[in-house]
């Protein structure tokens, strides 16, 4: 007797997750999720918990507790509205008629920079970087590395490629170098 283990109805779910709906673009309603007072419930509840296993001398106060908790979301509430508010700046750049792309550029990297990011886009800096392909000793850059410059975190590697190092540029490339030093 075959059991039913739900896979049929995960792929379905899957596949009408990926389907665009025919009435309209996609809408994210995260009521649950962004609600304030419902966060600090949520929170105020896991708090006592865990303050509950603690020692009778080691116990903060339910104010404290409270008021950090009440803090922390109303912080995490005006990050994610500055971060909000900086992808739409970069979309209305972006949507502008006539943009070139050199000025968009400069307009994504320029929000970048207000928010505290560094592009590397310098080889020399290789901890930011992982080689992906190539040989040779000299490195070419195919996606910057991004750090936060608040903590020094990197946030996304950059990529690089090892390619072949000349001494001299005005030398062809056609081999005749590595000739000259498996002759040496």
């Amino acid at each position: 007797m075959k059991r039913n283990n739900g896979l049929k109805h995960r792929r379905e779910k899957r596949r009408n997750e990926s389907q665009p709906l025919a009435e309209g673009p996609r809408t994210y309603r995260p009521e649950e999720l962004l609600s304030p007072a419902g966060l600090l419930s949520r929170f105020t509840e896991r708090a006592q918990e865990l303050i509950a296993e603690l020692g009778e001398d080691e116990r903060p106060t339910q104010a404290s507790v409270t008021g950090a908790l009440r803090q922390a979301v109303l912080e995490a509430f005006r990050t994610r509205e500055e971060y909000l508010a900086r992808m739409v700046e970069t979309d209305l750049v972006a949507i502008m008629p006539n943009q070139k792309s050199a000025v968009l550029k400069r307009s994504i990297r320029g929000a970048l920079v207000d928010q505290g990011v560094r592009c590397v886009e310098s080889p020399d800096e290789q901890e930011h970087f992982v080689v992906v392909e190539g040989e040779g000793d000299a490195f070419e850059v195919l996606r910057p590395a991004y750090l936060d410059q608040a903590t020094g975190k990197l946030i996304l590697s950059g990529q690089i490629r090892r390619i072949p190092a000349f001494a001299d540029t005005d030398q062809p490339d056609d081999g005749s170098t590595a000739d000259l030093e498996e002759s040496e």
